[in-house]
């Protein structure tokens, strides 16, 4: 069979009673946009439990520590931000 369903606007998913009932929504904390619902995983392992959702992270976030990561010196970061690569 062919998965198939009506077509929703967010929050109209999140209204569903269907979607309620399996869990599919998750409460996100963003700290600027503050707590809003996300859509959980569709597929489910007896093994595996499903955790709540994190914020996206803001460009460049993470971008000290994956230099770091790959090898980058606190030097070598500061001097890529200060030509402006960064």
């Amino acid at each position: 069979g062919v998965p198939c369903g009506p077509i929703y606007s967010i929050d109209q998913v999140f209204a569903d009673e269907q979607v309620k009932h399996i869990g599919m929504e998750h409460p996100v904390t963003h700290p600027e946009l503050g707590t809003f619902n996300v859509s959980g995983q569709a597929a489910r392992m007896s093994r595996y439990e499903p955790r709540t959702g994190v914020a996206t992270p803001k460009r460049g976030q993470h971008t000290d520590e994956i230099l770091d990561e790959f090898g980058f010196s606190a030097e070598e970061i500061a001097d890529l931000k200060k030509r402006e690569v960064l």
